[in-house]
């Protein structure tokens, strides 16, 4: 039970870079079938940001940010820009 109360926590906060960039809003996590691992954080993209358009995509459209690239979760999820996959 505890962690369906993290995991709703979560919801909604914001996803910002190591240096303040504002990604877009986390709207859901996938997490692997074997082992239970988190693996990406499904955003819900905020366009104004260069990077953010860039950002790696699912076949249904969803931008995606590797859970690796997270640094800390507080009031905001923060990750590191440079580890962040983008595409060309």
């Amino acid at each position: 039970m505890p962690k369906y109360v993290i995991a709703k926590q979560l919801a909604g906060k914001k996803i910002i870079t190591s240096d303040g960039e504002d990604l877009g809003r986390l709207t859901d996590i996938k997490v692997a079938e074997v082992g239970g691992k988190l693996q990406m954080l499904v955003v819900e993209a905020n366009f104004d940001s260069a990077i953010a358009s860039r950002l790696q995509k699912d076949d249904a459209g969803h931008t995606l940010i590797p859970y690796d690239s997270v640094m800390a979760v507080s009031d905001f999820v923060i990750v590191d820009k440079k580890s962040i996959p983008v595409q060309q």
